[in-house]
């Protein structure tokens, strides 16, 4: 599986998150060239400490999406808590207080559905641990664009559900360990 083509990256996480992102974006080099669009599932009650928690571990610039927000690589974006992100065609990001989908807002469906739309093929999506089945329906929309498809090993997950669900809805999805989906980010942003 080769990243020639990617042109970016979406990232859904929920229980276990922080430990999951912790191994893989401080092991991205400074000119990764793609840009990373995450979310993870926050109460939305309270303010996200990612971009600080991230910020000093990481060699890519790290903050919260904002709305209208041009999509530049080499950066690191987060859902902010109660908003769904979602990418426009013009590479735009978009924040929602839309409904919660899989009792979720930000939804980990909702950015990756429309980074199929707006990439198709030029997109790879990465489901890591968490508790529920969100992410699973957008996996299955970015492999149906022909992007790439990553799921965290749900053996080795600190929640296996978020994995198998996803794998379940789009068994074509190619399990990695951590250790392997840092390798394949490597391997793609090395452009």
């Amino acid at each position: 599986m080769t990243g020639a083509t990617i042109q970016a990256v979406v990232i859904g996480a929920s229980a276990g998150a922080i430990q999951a992102l912790l191994h893989i974006l401080p092991a991205l080099p400074g000119d990764f060239a793609l840009p990373i669009l995450i979310v993870v599932h926050v109460p939305p009650t309270r303010k996200s400490e990612l971009t600080t928690l991230f910020s000093g571990r990481c060699a890519l610039p790290v903050r919260e999406a904002e709305d209208k927000e041009t999509i530049v690589p080499r950066t690191i974006y987060f859902a902010p808590p109660d908003y769904h992100m979602l990418v426009e065609t013009e590479g735009i990001i978009s924040l929602s207080r839309d409904e919660a989908v899989c009792f979720s807002r930000p939804s980990i469906d909702v950015l990756f559905e429309t980074a199929a739309d707006a990439w198709g093929s030029r997109v790879a999506g990465i489901v890591l641990t968490g508790a529920n089945d969100d992410g699973a329906s957008g996996l299955a929309a970015i492999g149906g664009a022909g992007g790439v498809t990553l799921v965290e090993d749900p053996a080795s997950a600190y929640s296996r559900a978020m994995p198998a669900a996803a794998l379940a809805r789009w068994p074509r999805a190619e399990v990695r360990s951590l250790d392997g989906i840092v390798a394949y980010l490597k391997e793609a942003g090395a452009q």
